[in-house]
């Protein structure tokens, strides 16, 4: 399997048939030209289904997280969100207490009124999880590290805990990347980013991403609801995305050695009680 470090510089690219350029052209166009006998034969229809930029950094996203298929959104809560869509009335999701205000705010806000039931734990405490899983617990969703406390959950212990009873693994990796853990290997069945972050990196485009451990009937009722849902993001926003990728491991790598050196300086600082 190539490096990630190739994976984040190849994945999803390959040269423009038409010119031969390396760098992807943006393709703004809503609709595509059918052939004559109304076929469509590059496979494009309309810009909510697909275009090529988003075809093209979904076929990145996948390989970065060790995953079967990517789906790209506009915002990482339309990608959050979307997991939640695919639930059912009555079900029953697991979150961390400290997760990401906005994932907090649309699971009490907006999906409630929905019929979605939710616990909030303590997702650093096993117990505390499996003390909290119902008949009807159909998701425990992971933020780790989380947001802002970088509370550090175990990833493969909370996915074999949701399996056991019957229940899917989410876990949000926006804050580690795939350059520092790989949920999908340690058990999880999807993974979510806000793209604007450090896939990204560079604070001019909002975005969001799933990927997911494999393909079926989730990853079809994702599409669909990407699709349907049209909270999708634009060429211009794919190609951004894409190319902030292609930096990726070398950015990670300074902002971790950076990170690292404020943090040991805190840590030996008088004044200064904790630490996270």
């Amino acid at each position: 399997m190539p490096h990630i470090e190739t994976l984040a510089v190849h994945a999803g690219h390959e040269p423009d048939p038409a010119t031969g350029a390396v760098s992807p052209p943006i393709h703004l166009s809503t609709t595509f030209a059918r052939d004559a006998s109304g076929a469509l034969p590059q496979g494009y229809l309309y810009a909510r289904s697909d275009t090529p930029n988003r075809h093209a950094l979904e076929a990145a996203l996948a390989p970065l997280e060790g995953g079967a298929v990517a789906l790209a959104f506009a915002s990482g809560m339309a990608a959050a969100s979307a997991v939640f869509q695919a639930l059912a009335a009555g079900d029953h999701v697991i979150a961390p207490a400290d997760a990401y205000y906005g994932t907090a705010k649309v699971l009490r806000e907006v999906f409630a009124r929905w019929g979605l039931a939710t616990s909030f734990v303590d997702m650093t405490d096993p117990a505390a999880v499996e003390a909290a899983l119902t008949p009807r617990t159909r998701l425990i969703w992971i933020e780790t590290p989380s947001n802002p406390t970088l509370a550090v959950t175990d990833i493969a212990g909370i996915a074999a805990l949701a399996h056991r009873a019957g229940a899917m693994c989410a876990c949000d990796n926006t804050w580690a990347t795939p350059l520092l853990q790989r949920p999908l290997e340690l058990g999880a069945d999807l993974v979510m980013h806000a793209t604007t972050k450090y896939l990204a990196g560079h604070s001019d485009v909002t975005g969001g991403a799933l990927v997911l451990r494999e393909t079926g009937e989730l990853a079809e009722r994702l599409r669909v609801i990407q699709t349907v849902g049209g909270a999708v993001p634009s060429p211009f926003d794919c190609w951004l995305v894409h190319r902030g990728i292609r930096t990726l491991p070398w950015r990670m790598r300074g902002h971790c050695d950076n990170a690292e050196r404020v943090a040991r300086f805190l840590a030996g600082h008088p004044r200064v009680e904790t630490v996270h």
